[in-house]
């Protein structure tokens, strides 16, 4: 068994309109505000996209969800589901996940499991597999500060396959 492992992160301005639901990790938020952006701007979803990308060397983020979003899929789930299969045709799946989020708002905690939750379904894992952390960063940073909301993920894909090593 081969492992790879990749890094993703994501951010997106807070704006204080209800033009579109505030979502989060595939969750929707009751908040009046949302993240500005193209599609429905999930921080962390586009995070754990990224990272899959990190392993399979392909972006999703960017050309293809591009022109998903201009076909009026906004969806951050389907472009999540474009980098499994990525992931899938290079013979890897995602065993373990770690995200990271920093924000003042909205209140992560009070979600945590039905974050882990849904992002374990996403990724076809199990929620022991998902780890989510959440901080203020002490207010340094815009995201501290409740302008917007940041994510990294670094997440763990394992292959099956037999790897020759040389």
């Amino acid at each position: 068994m081969k492992t790879k492992i990749g890094i993703g992160q994501d951010s997106h301005r807070i704006s204080e309109s209800r033009e579109k639901p505030f979502v989060l990790g595939g969750v929707t938020f009751d908040e009046p505000f949302c993240l500005e952006g193209n599609s429905d701007s999930d921080v962390i979803l586009h995070a754990v996209t990224n990272a899959i990308s990190g392993v399979t060397g392909k972006p999703v983020l960017g050309p293809v969800a591009d022109k998903l979003c201009k076909a009026g899929d906004t969806d951050s789930a389907t472009y999540l589901r474009i980098a499994l299969e990525d992931l899938k045709a290079i013979g890897y799946q995602v065993s373990h996940v770690s995200i990271s989020l920093e924000c003042l708002r909205p209140k992560i905690l009070p979600k945590l499991e039905a974050l882990r939750a849904s992002v374990a379904k996403l990724l076809g894992v199990t929620v022991a597999d998902v780890a989510i952390t959440a901080t203020t960063g002490e207010g340094l940073t815009d995201f501290g500060k409740g302008l917007g909301v940041q994510a990294f993920a670094v997440l763990t894909a394992e292959s099956s396959r037999i790897h020759n090593t040389v």
